[in-house]
């Protein structure tokens, strides 16, 4: 663990916060995941002893507890310190929505991370009741093994797949992984991308206009969207 060798809380609050990874592992933990390959699809260029080390790490300093679960595997959740972080990683957040903006550099766009967040997000509430909805999603510059995503949404949940699930696809989305990246983030607006032919849709008029209602933005998007003008 960093050392600062202050006894300033600031100095002594940073010593467990801002170790690399941490924020990202708290942030994954505050988004619902709790079992330790869901943390680490969040995480995904983390390595899982790094992973484990960390986890240990918050729960010696009461940030993380760690439970049995109902199957074999533990769970991982935040104790009340760890809760009183959500408004300073949230704020982080919108800083840097605010300040940094996109300035994407290739080796920041992940098509996994991206979609792992999509779904985690997705707006159940806004999606037709007792229908099942399957949008195939299509990276046209995503790595071997990253370029076609499912998104089912049945029932009340939304589950990601790399293999196709059999169901005909509602919606069929092609587009480079940067594109979908700037939609989520608040960067541009979907009809603009659309526009420009940066997003191609295939599948019903009305739900190719729904599919953003019904997939949101992230948390982020609107701090974004508003520093942009």
């Amino acid at each position: 663990m960093i050392d600062y060798g202050q006894f300033c809380t600031v100095a002594r609050g940073a010593e467990v916060l801002c170790e690399r990874w941490t924020p990202l592992v708290v942030r994954e933990l505050m988004c619902g995941s709790t079992r330790f390959n869901d943390i680490r699809r969040g995480v995904p260029r983390m390595s899982g002893s790094l992973l484990a080390q960390r986890l240990r790490k918050l729960e010696e300093v009461g940030v993380v507890t760690r439970v049995q679960g109902t199957g074999p595997s533990a769970e991982y959740h935040l104790t009340g310190a760890g809760e009183e972080l959500r408004p300073i990683v949230m704020a982080l957040g919108h800083w840097g929505a605010r300040w940094i903006g996109s300035r994407l550099k290739r080796g920041q766009l992940d098509a996994g991370f991206l979609m792992w967040d999509i779904r985690r997000f997705v707006h159940l509430d806004e999606c037709p009741p007792g229908r099942c909805i399957v949008v195939h999603f299509r990276f046209t510059d995503a790595p071997e093994g990253e370029r076609r995503w499912w998104l089912v949404i049945d029932q009340g949940t939304a589950d990601l797949c790399r293999d196709n699930p059999g169901d005909e696809p509602t919606l069929v989305v092609e587009c480079t992984v940067l594109a979908l990246t700037e939609i989520w983030t608040g960067d541009r607006e979907a009809e603009d991308s659309i526009r420009e032919r940066r997003v191609r849709m295939t599948g019903g008029v009305r739900d190719a206009r729904d599919l953003w209602r019904w997939l949101g933005r992230s948390a982020f998007a609107e701090t974004r969207a508003a520093a942009r003008g």
